[in-house]
């Protein structure tokens, strides 16, 4: 499994490096999606000098984690996925001996490889140097795993969004609910600590936070939701738990699904 997952991570890698200056146009979407956010709230805190517990470099700082975290997570295995059950193409995958779920997780890595160097890197330093955004993790080994971590959740809630192609065959609308849904509730739009505590208890046990924001509270240093207070490890360790339910999410849905699929356009 192992071989299979450089093999195809090699190749993706050299795939995506034929069109790399179509990755490199990202390099302008974080730093001026940062910029428009360091515009809101500058103008926000004008009137005040905290927003939630947290004063503007805090949340500037928050905003940059995230922007970097984004270019390490990224992901399209739901617009993938569904695209080859909508086709038919998928019938192929049926036929190889390894399973389309460890495919795409090895398309995934061998494509954030490539954007690590093309995108986050370049990034993180325009941030660091350009916003003098504190980039520099409190406790840099347990933010490489929380990272990897959220690198696991995101495809994997990406792909069970993806598998319910097999039911719906054009889930293009699920998809757009979904990523604005997902996006909130995992804290990229908002702090989740500036939700109402009822709506951030129940963030707490959903798989999102784990994608964004226990990452960037990670590299902060400190973890906080509706009331609960955490250490590092011990919400990476949850983090770990929530990874491998969502694990077993994906192979229940996949089980089913799958009884579904009727090769339609093959």
């Amino acid at each position: 499994m192992l071989r299979v997952l450089k093999s195809v991570a090699f190749v993706t890698y050299k795939e995506w490096a034929a069109y790399r200056s179509h990755m490199a146009v990202s390099l302008f979407v974080g730093p001026v999606l940062f910029l428009v956010q360091l515009l809101i709230w500058q103008a926000v805190f004008s009137s005040r000098d905290t927003v939630g517990g947290l004063n503007l470099t805090q949340m500037l700082t928050y905003y940059g984690i995230i922007t970097v975290i984004h270019y390490a997570i990224f992901d399209f295995a739901d617009w993938n996925l569904q695209m080859l059950i909508r086709t038919g193409k998928f019938l192929t995958f049926l036929l190889r001996p390894v399973s389309h779920r460890w495919f795409a997780l090895s398309q995934k890595a061998g494509h954030r490889l490539l954007g690590f160097w093309l995108e986050l890197v370049p990034v993180a330093l325009i941030l660091y140097f350009g916003f003098h955004i504190d980039l520099i993790p409190e406790y840099p080994v347990w933010a490489v795993i929380s990272i990897g971590l959220s690198f696991l959740m995101m495809f994997l809630v990406n792909y069970c969004i993806g598998l319910t192609a097999f039911w719906l065959t054009n889930a293009h609308g699920i998809r757009g609910m979904f990523h604005l849904l997902r996006d909130l509730s995992a804290g990229v739009l908002i702090p989740l600590t500036l939700l109402p505590d009822t709506l951030q208890k129940i963030l707490f046990v959903l798989p999102f936070q784990f994608i964004v924001y226990v990452p960037t509270r990670v590299v902060i240093g400190s973890y906080e939701l509706g009331g609960i207070t955490m250490s590092i490890p011990q919400i990476v360790a949850v983090q770990a738990a929530a990874v491998l339910v969502m694990w077993l999410v994906s192979e229940c849905l996949w089980r089913l699904g799958i009884r579904h699929f009727t090769g339609v356009g093959a």
